[in-house]
């Protein structure tokens, strides 16, 4: 055994302690948001432990009943929600969850009741469990102003508002990204200490990327800016090379690859899902705050996606998110579209 690399093992930056840092830079904190997000991790590396055997333990088929979106649930689905559920509550500092899984929000009981509001998906991209895909788990944070009385009415606020937001992916390996609004940072679980480790400090998504992300499929129902921007990553105009598409179908490890290597994810509305298919809560919200964190855009082909005011908890919009420069040419193309429209 080589004692002194194993020494250096306790010199890790993990997700606790910096978390732990970051409350420091705040001598007013109460720590409340620290707690919270050491309970999140906690449910993180309980679904990690879930999905890694799945296989194994039978989760993997189907639970028998369909969720509020009309997706049959599996059974890591309805698991990975009661973890997340379970884990928040406990931490006695939510009041409201919102859950892709739950019709209706939970309000959390007065004993243990706190100042934050926390909208999840528990287990996105589950119908790639069976084939191994990546797939994770998508939250974000507001701060509610009055505990005594929370309502939907603090759900329902823009993007904007949020305090933290992040992702947990379930893959090669198990990764936490998060955002407490003064940058991203990526962690890495390492199974021998169970422990999150800093492996991706500071994230800044590239100005510019080489790579498009959208389901091809569904090109005969989009609109023109969107057919358009297609058309331009495959046959560049300015005789620069083409885009390499990469569509995996799993917004976490789309999205994942996206901050890290830049590029554009497209998930536009069309004939077939005039509102777009992406819930506004708790996928469009939390990885267009990420993006922006990064140094990257996310925009609904009206709007900046973070100043969209839902009117439902359920709510769902298209979303153009990733570097800066990418987005500005579909803002550009959409501009260009209701201009002609006017005239």
């Amino acid at each position: 055994m080589d004692h002194a690399s194993e020494a250096f093992r306790t010199d890790l930056m993990t997700i606790t302690r910096f978390v732990l840092n970051e409350q420091s830079k705040f001598p007013e904190s109460r720590g409340d948001l620290t707690i919270l997000l050491n309970h999140i991790v906690l449910g993180c590396k309980f679904v990690c432990n879930a999905v890694s055997k799945a296989g194994l333990a039978k989760l993997i088929g189907l639970a028998g009943e369909t969720n509020v979106q009309g997706e049959e649930q599996k059974k890591l689905d309805v698991l990975s929600n009661e973890v997340f559920i379970k884990a928040l509550v406990s931490s006695g500092r939510t009041c409201i969850l919102v859950s892709e899984e739950d019709e209706e929000a939970t309000f959390v009981e007065v004993s243990k009741r706190g100042r934050y509001i926390v909208v999840f998906d528990p287990l996105d991209g589950s119908s790639n469990i069976d084939c191994g895909v990546s797939i994770g788990t998508i939250f974000g944070i507001y701060t509610v102003k009055n505990t005594d009385n929370p309502t939907l009415e603090d759900v329902l606020k823009p993007g904007s508002h949020m305090t933290a937001a992040g992702y947990c992916m379930y893959g090669s390996s198990c990764t936490l990204v998060f955002s407490t609004g003064s940058g991203v940072n990526g962690f890495t679980l390492d199974p021998s200490l169970g422990e999150f480790i800093l492996t991706h400090p500071d994230i800044k998504i590239p100005k510019k990327g080489k790579i498009y992300s959208v389901n091809e499929g569904n090109a005969k129902n989009w609109d023109e800016p969107t057919a358009k921007y297609v058309e331009n990553c495959k046959f560049p105009k300015d005789g620069s090379s083409s885009k390499s598409l990469r569509y995996i179908g799993s917004m976490v490890a789309d999205v994942h690859r996206t901050l890290l290597y830049g590029g554009i994810f497209l998930y536009p509305a069309d004939k077939k899902s005039p509102n777009g298919k992406l819930r506004v809560l708790y996928e469009v919200f939390p990885m267009s705050y990420l993006m922006e964190q990064a140094g990257g855009q996310a925009f609904t082909g009206k709007q900046r996606a973070l100043d969209l005011v839902p009117q439902k908890i359920h709510e769902r919009s298209p979303v153009f998110l990733g570097s800066y420069d990418d987005v500005e040419e579909i803002k550009a193309l959409y501009a260009a579209a209701a201009e002609t429209k006017a005239a």
